[in-house]
């Protein structure tokens, strides 16, 4: 059961405010916009009081409406931005993926323990930079793929892929340039060469 400190709105700002901006920032990218749907979602919650049922936690259920406000966000500001480019879309990633002889140019040995590098702050800090150099459609759909778990059909949706099958062309694009940027700034940082 919530207890009535975490139902008192006064409470929110200080008590969910950081974890809303966060969650708002990696899927939005931008200070301005995330500072805008983390308001948006505390009007949204203190409007809905009545409604919240308490079968989850108040973090939770602000979560949840911040994950709808990020949605119609995406919707609305998806029309403005332009379709992927054919280079966005091309082989030129995997070219640079392999030598001539077909293997990886990558040791993927530095790929080993993966789960070192979650837990580490300044990985996370070369993740956002990479992230940061993706098309704002490339970052939406891993973001809503990889993080959120949308279905392709979702994101097919949200995103106006015209095609199921250019959604998996866009993210697995998305994801060698993750891996080409976070191999050079993260995996191979102090190799020499690098």
């Amino acid at each position: 059961m919530t207890s009535m400190l975490a139902l008192d709105p006064k409470t929110w700002l200080h008590e969910y405010g950081d974890v809303l901006y966060r969650y708002a920032l990696i899927r939005v990218r931008t200070q301005d916009i995330a500072e805008d749907l983390v308001q948006e979602t505390l009007l949204s919650a203190l409007q809905g009081l009545k409604k919240f049922n308490q079968k989850s936690s108040v973090q939770s259920w602000l979560i949840g409406i911040l994950k709808h406000k990020i949605m119609d966000y995406y919707r609305k500001s998806q029309r403005e931005l332009p379709l992927l480019t054919e280079k966005e879309l091309g082989d030129d990633l995997l070219h640079q993926q392999f030598d001539e002889k077909g293997h990886w140019q990558v040791s993927l040995r530095a790929w080993a323990s993966p789960e070192k590098s979650m837990d580490d702050e300044q990985f996370w800090e070369v993740f956002y930079q990479c992230q940061a150099g993706l098309s704002d459609t490339m970052a939406r759909l891993f973001i809503l793929q990889v993080l959120d778990g949308r279905s392709t059909k979702e994101c097919c949706q949200i995103l106006n892929f015209k095609t199921e099958n250019q959604v998996w062309i866009a993210l697995s694009r998305t994801r060698m340039k993750l891996r080409h940027c976070l191999t050079a700034h993260w995996f191979n940082q102090g190799e020499e060469g690098c």
